[in-house]
This record gives C-alpha cells, structure tokens and sequence, in this order.
C-alpha cells in the first residue's frame, strides 16, 4: 500500500510512489535508486552548512542561506514529482519553517531533528509520511530499545526512518547523535543494521566528515552501506557532481538513493544542475 503522491508538473507519475513497508524493492530485493531531495532548516531558514561545525556554535560554517521559505522549496519537489525527501530541523526555532514545508507538499516528505515518541505523531499529523529519529534513540550514547519499542508501537515501523549519520573513527563508522558532535557507542556495521532494519522502514545516513563539503561521497561508507542493507536506505554527504549519482549507484550496489545539498545549484551550487538530477531519476 502506497500513500497518494502529486503528479509532477508535467502531468507524469511521480518518480517513485511512497512507500507505507518497505519501498521499491522487487522480490529478489531489487531497487531502482533515485535522487531524493533535502531541506535543511537552522534558525528558521533553509541553509546548506558543513555538518561537522554544527555543534552549539550559533554560527556554524555556511555554504547557502535561502531567500525563499522552506515552503518554496516543497513547492518546488512537490511539482517536479520529487518524492522521499527529508526536511531536517537542526537546532530550535524551526517547526514553523518544517510545517510549512510539509503543508506545501503533504505526503511526499519525511521529517527529522528533536523527534521524539512524544512528537512524532504531531509530525505525521502534520503532513509528513515519516518520521527520522536518531538523538532521541540513543540517550547516553546506546541504544534504548525501550525507545525504539514506543516509537514503533506509537507510529509503526513502516513510518519510521532510522538515522545513522556516522563519523569515522580509526577502521569504524559510528553513529554521532546531538547535532553530529558526540559518538556514540554503536557502529554502523551488518549488525546493527541488521538489527535495526526489522524495526522501521528506512535507513538515512550522512557521512557526516564530508557532510556540505562539496569534495566527494564517502566510498568507503557508501561501499560497505550497500554491502549490508536491505530496505530503502539514502545516503547523504559529499556528492559534488551528477556523476555522484552513477557512482553511488555502482559502488552502493544499486540499494542506496543520494540526496545532493551544497552541490545543487537550487542551493546556491555549481556542481549539479537541480533539473539535471530530476531528469537523472526520470530516465530510472
């Protein structure tokens, strides 16, 4: 079962349909991979920003600052067909801008940053299809199963995304929680991904040392992503070109979508053209 999607502005379908389970995967666990677009919300507007200098730091390193409202851009996917895309709040003093986003384009965005089991149904509520979680699941650096036990029973896990931005330490990929500035203890490796899969729909994962760098993907984490996941699964981080797409494509084994940020021109970018990658997921 499938949410109902806008068509694009051109009449056609919309670029894949909204998965409710576990998204655009065949019977042999085939997936046709896609570029999703990203909101990025700080203090109310929408910024591209290096994610390693979030932090507390009022000023983080900026790449992009809109002029237009997160709404504009919803508006913007929702008419060229773009759906599964995230609109991630990073910090206080964006619920407004995430809720406008979601009222331009209801049904064809995810939502993450300061969820909670207590909030996540306000956001579903609120138009968005899934919910994406990650500081809140990991008090103390572990993860609470209680947690991830109520947000499952609160929301279902076909609405549930699992954020797993990770920063490399020596050989090791670990998820970073409060902003992408403290380690946890738990590795993004086969077994916590296949422990956590059984448990919500997708996967979202920024790597988070090339995060708004603009310098290239992370192949190593893409490499080993695709070696180990079985639902929808994005990766987000370091894409610098549209031949970032082919490349995650080949080196992620075909399972792992892309979301470009700094790189696309509709943020400020000269890297890729924003209606190049939307004809990119066209030709799919």
């Amino acid at each position: 079962m499938t949410r109902a999607v806008r068509m694009g502005a051109d009449g056609t379908a919309p670029l894949f349909a909204l998965p409710t389970g576990f998204g655009r995967r065949g019977p042999a666990g085939s997936v046709t991979p896609v570029f999703r677009p990203c909101i990025d919300l700080h203090q109310g507007q929408v910024k591209q920003i290096v994610g390693g200098t979030l932090g507390d730091n009022p000023d983080p390193t900026t790449n992009f600052v809109a002029e237009q409202g997160a709404d504009w851009f919803a508006a913007r996917f929702r008419d060229d067909g773009l759906a599964g895309g995230h609109v991630i709040m990073l910090g206080p003093g964006n619920e407004d801008a995430a809720r406008a986003a979601l009222g331009a384009y209801p049904g064809g965005l995810q939502i993450g940053g300061g969820i909670t089991g207590a909030n996540a149904i306000e956001w579903l509520d609120a138009g968005a299809t899934h919910v994406i979680v990650t500081s809140w699941l990991f008090p103390g650096g572990r993860l609470d199963e209680r947690r991830l036990d109520e947000l499952t029973t609160t929301v279902g896990r076909e609405r549930l995304v699992i954020d797993l931005s990770c920063r490399r330490r020596g050989d090791d990929y670990v998820v970073v929680t409060d902003r992408w500035q403290t380690f946890t203890d738990v590795l993004v490796d086969p077994p916590t991904v296949a422990e956590l899969e059984g448990r919500c729909a997708e996967l979202l994962v920024h790597g988070v040392d090339v995060e708004g760098l603009s310098q290239g993907i992370d192949e190593e984490l893409v490499a080993r992503l695709g070696s180990m996941v079985t639902v929808p699964t994005t990766y987000a981080g370091g894409a610098r070109s549209l031949d970032d797409l082919d490349r995650v494509e080949r080196i992620g084994q075909g399972r792992l979508d892309l979301t470009i940020g700094s790189a696309l021109d509709l943020f400020g970018g000269t890297g890729v053209r924003y209606t190049d990658a939307v004809a990119w997921n066209r030709t799919r």
